[in-house]
């Protein structure tokens, strides 16, 4: 904590010249990081320079004066909190005037039955910043006295010195504030990096394994990495947030949606999946429409697609029932092995959404159904 350099600190201590005391106080308050420490070196320097037997820093706080700290030969009233209109220290900030009352007990701004167990008998108070106070100093004084115009002068001069050092400390606390945004945006950067480059090397792995060809290695990687990116592209538009569902759903698709005579068909409520939930179900549409593109409704002309989502509420907790249904493309049979696109499909979003994913391979077109309950990675908006 901070303190001006003070000497004698009673009523009567006046050693140090006055004005070396506010010089030294403006230099502790050029220090201060924190109101704390700007009350700590102000109280001092103001009993000081004031002679007061005690001084107190109130903070304007909405419609209440706060009682931040005090330095007094008695218990005044720190840590409490008064209505601006009931007491002094809310007078002189509403009204941006400094008050001198030679005796509390004869000026009716005063609630007198806060005063009575103080030793408070002559006050002067001054506001901190008069044009939108923000603070006001008061100092005391234990016997019925009239202030010097140099006393109150000083402490007018302190109200000043106050001002602009709650403004550095404002001004420090919103600059340590975006450093520390920009060093948590730093690390979810290097987590997001760090997850991406694995999503890519899994990618590039797992297809290179199914790949009869480079050719065909170069084909489904380069696929594979621009659904990636188109999510990726996406949740940044939201500041990686949320991303709705039917947003995720339009994006995946729209890649696939220059077949010509080509119906499809998206309904369903409106969700929020998290950018992981997002990504994972981005890229299992991903893979569908591509298995589509080669096999199923989206190879040929005249093909439907049915993407459709409900949440069944007589489950608990609540499930989403997600499906894929295609129509009018060539006959469906269950492949001879499953490659990673269609393990992928199964167990990629159901995995990451906690639910159970299932291809079924209808004649009459593929068909992917996906129920997951509602949870912190997919929920009502």
């Amino acid at each position: 904590m901070l303190e001006a350099p003070v000497q004698g600190e009673g009523a009567g201590g006046d050693a140090r010249d006055a004005a070396l005391v506010l010089v030294e106080m403006i230099e502790a308050l050029s220090a201060a990081r924190t109101i704390e420490d700007v009350a700590s070196v102000v109280r001092a320097a103001a009993r000081t320079v004031s002679h007061a037997d005690g001084v107190t820093f109130v903070l304007r706080d909405g419609d209440c004066c706060y009682y931040l700290d005090e330095l007094a030969i008695g218990p005044l009233w720190k840590g409490r909190r008064f209505p601006l209109v009931q007491c002094i220290s809310g007078w002189a900030m509403l009204n941006g005037e400094t008050v001198v009352i030679p005796d509390v007990y004869a000026d009716p701004r005063i609630p007198h039955d806060l005063y009575r167990p103080t030793f408070v008998r002559s006050l002067v108070m001054t506001p901190v910043r008069p044009g939108d106070p923000v603070a006001a100093i008061g100092a005391y004084w234990a016997q019925r006295r009239e202030p010097t115009d140099d006393e109150v002068a000083k402490l007018q001069i302190i109200a000043r010195a106050t001002a602009t050092a709650i403004a550095n400390v404002q001004a420090y606390a919103s600059l340590s504030e975006s450093l520390e945004r920009r060093q948590l945006l730093m690390r979810e950067l290097d987590h997001r990096c760090k997850n991406t480059l694995a999503a890519v090397q899994s990618i590039a792995d797992q297809t290179l394994r199914r790949s009869g060809s480079p050719a065909e290695f170069v084909e489904s990687f380069n696929g594979r990495i621009g659904a990636l990116s188109r999510a990726h592209e996406l949740l940044t538009r939201g500041a990686w947030g949320p991303a709705g569902l039917a947003e995720v759903v339009g994006q995946a698709l729209t890649p696939f949606c220059a077949v010509a005579g080509l119906r499809i068909s998206v309904s369903g409520p409106d969700l929020g999946l998290t950018p992981e939930a997002a990504v994972a179900m981005h890229m299992t549409l991903h893979e569908l429409a591509v298995n589509a593109t080669k096999y199923g409704a989206l190879s040929i002309e005249g093909g439907s697609l049915d993407v459709a989502w409900k949440l069944d509420c007589d489950e608990a907790p609540t499930e989403l029932e997600f499906q894929w249904v295609e129509r009018g493309g060539p006959p469906v049979g269950e492949p001879r092995r499953r490659g990673f696109g269609s393990r992928l499909i199964e167990t990629g979003v159901a995995r990451e959404l906690g639910g159970q994913g299932q291809m079924i391979f209808d004649p009459e077109g593929l068909q992917f159904r996906l129920r997951a309950p509602l949870s912190s990675r997919i929920s009502r908006p």
